[in-house]
């Protein structure tokens, strides 16, 4: 796929380190993150000194466990926390990996609502991180929750769900699908939703997208602590949908960017960390969005030519003098731009005002 070719599917059933007394000092059955992801098959025995050099564990925070994979090489490991780690007495230890690696599947999930238009908006959210809850069940929750609001109210534009693994996961569906990534009008990567972070969006590599300036005119509105970062070439699948030859229009919405909260990729990273009131924060965000994409339209008035009579139409106050009042302000904005060339969002920008004052 594109310059990568998909790994065989890997599949586990067991794995541990027993010391000489038969007891598992690291099991895959306590957690699945004690083993390194796509570790190969192993059975041996071993020295604490040699078993060391296979064990990673992050010294500053001594009671998690780490995250660690290695794809696309011929290695395996253990994770468990330092002070395990520093618990392991001198002695010979019996290591097992029991898995395979197959001929299989690399699965994603993908969901279309259609829309009155073909124009779709992709949200795009990763499924690889096991037993991690910001990174990234928060991001796959919220999509899913996305969908089923979006399922049950009519929609102008089409909306596609993907839920597929990190990088390989998009660069497997784009060559697949690139007949119709004309399409993607829009487009929203989600990930870490649920810590109790401030919002930060990622724009795409265009850097002025519509979901670009949406997002920027929303998260000022709303007001509080957030940030709009400019496109970089790492992160998640925003860099692949932001490739050069694609270019597509895809932005990405986080709370605590990644790799910038201690929990990261560590088993510290639970539903303890994950807040309900950021998830329904973060939520209420997207919804915004995309309330205002389905109703970014372009207007063309009726009556152009000289500011139409507000007063007689029970549109304008009656008692002349007194300070502007914000709807009217936004009447005379929409009226003065609605020329067939600037869409609601181009208004409110221009007129400095809130989307909902429309």
């Amino acid at each position: 796929m594109l310059d990568w070719t998909v790994p065989m599917e890997w599949n586990i059933r067991d794995a541990w380190v027993k010391n000489s007394r038969g007891e598992r000092v690291i099991d895959f059955q306590r957690s699945n993150l004690h083993v390194v992801g796509y570790s190969r098959p192993v059975r041996t025995r071993l020295s604490l000194a040699q078993l060391k050099g296979r064990l990673f564990t992050l010294p500053e925070h001594p009671d998690w466990i780490p995250y660690r994979t290695t794809y696309y090489t011929d290695e395996w490991g253990f994770c468990l926390t330092h002070r395990e780690f520093l618990a392991l007495e001198e002695d010979e230890y019996e290591v097992c990996v029991d898995a395979s690696f197959e001929p299989g599947h690399l699965t994603y999930g993908e969901c279309l609502l259609p829309g009155e238009t073909d124009e779709e908006v992709l949200v795009s959210s990763h499924i690889c991180h096991p037993s991690l809850g910001n990174d990234n069940l928060s991001g796959v929750v919220i999509a899913a929750f996305l969908g089923r609001h979006l399922a049950a109210r009519p929609r102008r534009y089409t909306y596609r769900l993907l839920f597929a693994p990190g990088t390989i996961g998009a660069i497997t569906w784009l060559p697949l699908n690139e007949s119709g990534l004309g399409r993607i009008a829009h487009g929203l990567v989600l990930t870490c939703l649920g810590d109790a972070g401030p919002l930060h969006y990622k724009k795409s590599r265009r850097g002025n997208a519509t979901i670009d300036r949406a997002m920027r005119h929303l998260l000022a509105a709303r007001g509080g602590a957030h940030a709009i970062l400019d496109f970089s070439p790492t992160g998640y699948d925003e860099r692949q949908y932001g490739s050069p030859g694609l270019d597509l229009p895809v932005g990405r919405l986080t709370r605590t960017l990644p790799g910038r909260f201690p929990e990261y990729h560590t088993s510290g990273d639970d539903l303890d960390l994950v807040r309900p009131t950021a998830l329904a924060d973060s939520f209420a965000v997207c919804l915004e969005l995309f309330e205002l994409l389905e109703e970014n339209r372009t207007y063309l008035s009726q009556n152009p030519k000289g500011e139409p009579q507000l007063g007689r139409r029970g549109l304008y106050h009656s008692v002349g003098g007194r300070p502007q009042e914000p709807e009217e302000l936004a009447m005379l904005w929409v009226l003065n731009l609605a020329d067939g060339r600037h869409t609601l969002l181009d208004i409110a920008e221009r007129a400095s005002l809130p989307w909902f004052e429309q």
